[in-house]
């Protein structure tokens, strides 16, 4: 009896109908277990629905992002004398010019937000892009809305994190 084995680690003669028939995940020699396959596919499946997730939360986001920036910028349009200013702070804007800037960037950033919910790759450049210029504005609307804008930074860091993330594959 000879235990010299080819290279697929069978004795010579035997045949790979046994290696099926005892319930092994091996088909034909080639190493390949539709097992393995399956979880392999669910673990990608399941990173397919976080990013799904974390995409269309990010797109909410942007949405909710946009229409503060509108209702912001009509509210100093309309009634500049609502919003205080601390003299202390560097960087001053007239109330007017901040508010149509706010007026403007909460409506691109709302379309932006809906391109994304709607799967659009473009979109979710441009929405990092707008997230970015969302966070600069908050930053320099700290002297009216101090914990408001703060705020409003964090969820645009999230945002921005949450698009630039979602693309990536995880090698294991």
């Amino acid at each position: 009896m000879s235990t010299s084995q080819g290279a697929t680690g069978r004795r010579p003669g035997e045949s790979d109908a046994g290696y099926r028939a005892q319930g092994s995940a091996y088909e034909q020699g080639t190493g390949y277990a539709p097992e393995a396959g399956r979880a392999e596919a669910g673990a990608d499946e399941g990173g397919r629905v976080g990013v799904s997730i974390g995409r269309g939360l990010a797109g909410f986001l942007l949405i909710l992002n946009g229409l503060y920036g509108f209702l912001v910028g009509l509210a100093a349009i309309i009634k500049g004398g609502f919003f205080t200013y601390h003299n202390g702070y560097v960087y001053h804007w007239s109330i007017s010019g901040w508010g149509w800037l706010q007026l403007a960037l909460g409506i691109v950033i709302f379309a932006a937000g809906v391109c994304i919910l709607l799967g659009m790759m473009w979109a979710r450049i441009v929405g990092v892009i707008l997230a970015g210029f969302s966070a600069v504005a908050s930053f320099l609307f700290i002297p009216y809305y101090p914990v408001w804008s703060i705020i409003v930074i964090a969820v645009d860091i999230f945002i921005i994190w949450a698009l630039m993330s979602s693309g990536r594959r995880q090698m294991a």
